[in-house]
């Protein structure tokens, strides 16, 4: 999947991806794409909830290299 830009939050654990998603997404126009990793078995559910949350879409989610991959379409 394409993106615009792409942040690594391997090795930080619960609330961490998620704030640094927050801050990552602050910057980006509204239809941009972030590409989030993540190693917290955790941010599986919390990176759906944020989506819910704040209108932003998770366009994909998976796994890759031992890592969790998601998509984020800024609103």
């Amino acid at each position: 999947m394409n993106f615009d830009k792409e942040y690594d939050a391997s090795g930080l654990a619960c609330p961490l991806p998620i704030v640094k998603t927050k801050k990552a997404l602050a910057d980006m126009t509204s239809g941009t794409v972030l590409k989030v990793m993540a190693t917290d078995p955790g941010s599986v559910c919390d990176m759906a909830a944020f989506a819910e949350q704040t209108g932003n879409a998770l366009l994909e989610q998976g796994e890759e290299g031992g890592k969790y991959v998601f998509f984020l379409k800024k609103a």
